[in-house]
């Protein structure tokens, strides 16, 4: 749990972050920003902070898995464990972005550094630095007023309550890469792969919250993309086993792999299937999840939304199945039109 109640900026760098493959320019400032106004303090702070909501974790990460040769790891660590100053450091992360921006959808933007106090994560104070990307400028009315008129005008700046991208790295098990988490508003290409991947280079934590939503994933690819071939299923059973795998997670604490099975797949064979699909998957994915595990709801929250339970019939209906699929049978007519008959104990 992350806690902003008393959070304060000590230290702000700003950098105007061009994209190096459109020979766009990297502008340093010379000096840290002074924050003076406690108006423009208080916005800067829902700027930064609002958006980050999830309870999902992430450590640093290199190709060769040596997480210390990554760039972001070293400067972050030279802050933490060193004592140097931000703005010296917010230099080399302006850079390095930069650097790491040579594809042409990739945007420019304002990159503020920032080294957070107050925070408190799992109810205990933590050191953070802040790194967030501004991309995209607002037009914004003003109305002006003097003795004898009111005046309109327009500005261009940002949106406080949209930020394009950031981080928080908090100081915490640096032995396993630090704990970061991130916001990123691109959700394809290369301008989402860039911010995760390339700058920041981050794998997921291994902890309740990764292993919660990894196995859903898992058991929702296994019955859309494999069950289907394996075993003579419809699809209101595929949906009626979606629902129980997100029942399971929602009624328990803890997670136990064979319980989940038994509960879920109930036939030997399907669960068979089930355990050579998970094991090719974590292999594909590079994934470690324990057999036993405490859930993490906030995880369960977030993946149970991709879990449909949508029978779709042409482009005439959509029925919605959330519980007993026992209410509804599949037909065929004489003349070969196909029909589904639900039973109902109440409308409304």
């Amino acid at each position: 749990m992350i806690s902003f109640g008393n959070c304060e900026i000590a230290n702000l760098s700003v950098h105007r972050v061009g994209n190096k493959s459109d020979d766009e320019t990297l502008y340093l400032s010379d000096k840290p920003l002074e924050l003076e106004n406690d108006i423009l303090n208080g916005l800067l702070m829902q700027y930064f902070l609002k958006s980050f909501t999830t309870e999902e974790f992430y450590n640093f990460s290199f190709s060769n898995g040596e997480f210390e040769l990554n760039p972001l790891f070293t400067y972050v660590q030279s802050v933490f464990s060193k004592g140097l100053p931000l703005h010296d450091i917010s230099l080399k992360i302006a850079q390095y972005l930069y650097d790491v921006s040579n594809h042409p959808n990739i945007k420019s933007g304002d990159l503020f550094v920032a080294e957070l106090q107050g925070i408190r994560l799992n109810d205990q104070q933590v050191e953070v630095i802040g790194i967030f990307k501004s991309e995209n400028k607002y037009s914004f009315i003003t109305v002006d007023e003097n003795e004898d008129d009111v005046h309109l005008n327009h500005l261009n700046g940002i949106n406080i309550d949209k930020l394009d991208k950031g981080c928080l790295i908090f100081n915490r098990d640096q032995d396993k890469g630090y704990r970061v988490c991130i916001i990123d508003k691109a959700n394809k290409g290369e301008e989402a792969h860039y911010w995760k991947d390339l700058f920041l280079n981050l794998k997921p934590c291994s902890d309740d919250y990764h292993h919660t939503k990894d196995f859903l994933s898992i058991a929702k690819s296994y019955v859309k993309e494999k069950m289907g071939d394996d075993f003579a299923i419809d699809k209101t059973d595929q949906i009626d086993i979606l629902n129980r795998s997100v029942e399971y997670f929602k009624g328990k604490e803890s997670f136990n792999k064979e319980e989940f099975e038994e509960t879920v797949f109930q036939d030997e064979n399907v669960i068979n299937s089930f355990r050579a699909f998970n094991e090719s998957y974590k292999t594909e994915h590079d994934l470690e999840i324990k057999d036993e595990f405490d859930i993490s709801q906030s995880a369960v929250k977030k993946q149970s939304k991709l879990f449909k339970s949508i029978l779709k019939l042409d482009k005439n209906f959509h029925v919605y199945i959330h519980g007993n699929k026992n209410m509804i049978e599949k037909g065929v007519e004489t003349d070969g039109r196909k029909f589904y008959k639900i039973y109902f104990e109440n409308e409304e």
